[in-house]
Order: structure tokens, then C-alpha cells, then sequence
């Protein structure tokens, strides 16, 4: 139904107006008396099997839908009605910032990809703490996990990197059941430098000091750029080491455009969708393989059908999100990959 009559309307006009209509609609739709329960009867897969406890957590399933798409928190409830076993919200700033000038969104049908340079448009931390507060009954009973993403505004200069991300850290705290550190969007001047082994040590050690003074200490990510070298990898893993955060995301959007086929490849920007599903499963298993599996890996990159993530099970991912895969599949994704993981 999705595939054959909803995207190709959807896909007729402008992705940015699409993605705020689909909201508008979802919200609406979800308000109606007895429609959230029939759509989670419809796409909820519920078996202990296919939980997965994770850095503390206890996660209803492993499939999730990856930041960018609830950037500011405004549907994670209407959201979790589409079977996903945790919401990463975000990325989050302190202030609330525009993003880059518009258009800044495109899709390569051809490739069944995206490219976004959308900048970490968002309304900012105070915003997204006031919807937090009106998480719905229904997500705390089901168990569905909201992440918070956070990154530092574009005017904050990385030598001052650090007090965007702890002013986040603190303000979401109470929010949200596990954070993300954002440091690998391509989309922020200058922000993958902070990927950098001492940058990155020093923010991560910062943030781990002030997890460890709360009352209960909360599982801290690190999101990675696919784009990285292998020896870059390998600090990847000495760092996550080092510090004793959670994990690692593999892998953010990438900045290399090889072999695609759509005309508007050009733009610049991070392209995700299935372009990226051989790369991002290369890196999960390169982290899995050389730290002897010593932390959880949540996969996420070119994810667009069942397969994909039993290949990125396979390599070591102990999680998945969704998101390029997702807008091109449909909610149906979140009920077929759950589904496969109760067959096997």
C-alpha cells in the first residue's frame, strides 16, 4: 500500500514540505479514538526473544529510528505506535538554530538515497525538554527508549565544543534513557574534527565525570562518520576503551558519492540510504572485530529490509535504526525486520 500508492505521491513534491505534511498527518491521524492502538496492533511485534538488554537498558526490540527524523521531539509518541523498540531524538543544541538556507534536502530515487545538509535545524534544548515532559503513558508502559542526540550550535567554536554538549547533557538528563554524542555530521562546519583522538578524549572524559556524579549514571554513545580510515577506527575503539562510554553508532551520513546514479548527486551534504549499506556494515564489523567485541554497536546506514540487518547482526551490531530505509520502505520495515529476527 505504501510503496504502491503513498510514496509515489509523497515523492511527487518537495522532500523538506513532505516530511513536515507526513507530521502533520501522523499527529492528526493518531488523535483519532482507537487509531494509535490499531496501528500498534498492526505493526507491533512483541516476543521476549527479541528483546535485547543492552549498557542497562531493556529494549522491546532492536529495531529503532535513527536521529534526524524527530530532530526536535514534537512526534516520539505518535511515532512509537510503528513498532520501533527505542526513538533517537535530536541532534539537539543548546540554542535553537535554523540550519543551513533551504533546499537542503534531496532524494536520489535512482539510488534510493538522501542527501541532507540540513545543519542541525532545531529549536533548541528548553523546546525539546517541554515536549519530553508529555511523554505518553502508553511509551513508558510499552518500554520504547528515547536517545537523545546532542551536538554543539554552528557558532560555537570547537575550541568551546564541550560546553554545548555538557549544557545538553545536564538539561536532557532526566529526559531521556541514553544520550548520543553527535560529532560526525558532515553538515556543521568543522564539527568531524572533534572526531579527532584528544578532542574527542576530552569530550567524552568530560561528560563521563559529570555521568558518574548522578544519582544513577545514564549509557553515553559515540556516533562515527563511515568516512573514517582504518587507523582513525582503531582510535575509535582505544578511546571508547579509555573512557568507558556505552558505545559506538556506525555509521553517521558520508561524504563520498561512488557509484550512484541520480543526476542530482552533486549537492553537497550527507547521502544515506542504500548507497551506504555495504560501508556502514564494513565498519561494524572492523569495531567488532578489533576490539574483540568489548562494546555494543548499534547499526545504522543503508538498512532497507530484513536482510541488511541480519548482515549487520551478523557483523556485530547488537541494535539497528532506521531512517533513509524507512521513508523509502515504509512503517511496514519496522514489522518485517522484526518478524525475521523471531523466525531465525
Amino acid at each position: 500500500m505504501y510503496k504502491l500508492f503513498i510514496r509515489p505521491i509523497l515523492f511527487l513534491f518537495d522532500p523538506e514540505k513532505v516530511h513536515h505534511f507526513t507530521f502533520s498527518c501522523i499527529r492528526f491521524v493518531c488523535k483519532i479514538p482507537f487509531v494509535a492502538s490499531i496501528f500498534r496492533k498492526i505493526y507491533e511485534i512483541k516476543d521476549d526473544s527479541i528483546h535485547r538488554n543492552l549498557f542497562g537498558l531493556d529494549f522491546p526490540n532492536p529495531v529503532g529510528l535513527a536521529a534526524g527524523f524527530d530532530k526536535d521531539a514534537k512526534l516520539f509518541n505518535e511515532l512509537s505506535n510503528f513498532g520501533f523498540g527505542f526513538i533517537e531524538i535530536g541532534t539537539i543544541t543548546p540554542k535553537p538554530q535554523s540550519g543551513n538556507p533551504k533546499k537542503r534536502l534531496f532524494r536520489l530515487k535512482k539510488d534510493q538515497a538522501i542527501i541532507n545538509r540540513m545543519g542541525f535545524n532545531n529549536g533548541g534544548v528548553e523546546e525539546v525538554i517541554k515536549r519530553l515532559k508529555k511523554r505518553s503513558k502508553h511509551l513508558k508502559k510499552s518500554g520504547v527508549l528515547i536517545g537523545g542526540n546532542i551536538g554543539k550550535n554552528k557558532t560555537t567554536p570547537n575550541e568551546k565544543a564541550i560546553d554545548d554538549y555538557v549544557l545538553c547533557f545536564n538539561a536532557l538528563f532526566d529526559y531521556v534513557d541514553y544520550f548520543v554524542v553527535n560529532v560526525s555530521s558532515p553538515n556543521t562546519p568543522n564539527l568531524r574534527a572533534l572526531q579527532d583522538k584528544e578532542p574527542l578524549l576530552d569530550l567524552l572524559n568530560t561528560l563521563q565525570k559529570l555521568n558518574t556524579k548522578k544519582a544513577s549514571s545514564k549509557p553515553i554513545l559515540l556516533k562515527i562518520a563511515p568516512d573514517l580510515s582504518n587507523d582513525h577506527l582503531l582510535d575509535i575503539i582505544d578511546i571508547v576503551n579509555t573512557t568507558k562510554i556505552a558505545g559506538v553508532i556506525a555509521t553517521n551520513t558520508t561524504i563520498s558519492r561512488e557509484g550512484l546514479h541520480s543526476n542530482n548527486q552533486v549537492e553537497t551534504g550527507g547521502l544515506s540510504g542504500k548507497p551506504l549499506t555495504k560501508r556502514s556494515t564494513e565498519v561494524i564489523q572492523f569495531l567488532s572485530e578489533k576490539s574483540n567485541k568489548s562494546f555494543p554497536i548499534i547499526g545504522v546506514g543503508g538498512i532497507h529490509s530484513a536482510e541488511d540487518v541480519i548482515e549487520k547482526l551478523a557483523a556485530g551490531a547488537d541494535l539497528v535504526q532506521l531512517y533513509t530505509g524507512f521513508i523509502y520502505e515504509g512503517p511496514n520495515l519496522v514489522k518485517k525486520i522484526n518478524k525475521a529476527l523471531l523466525a531465525k
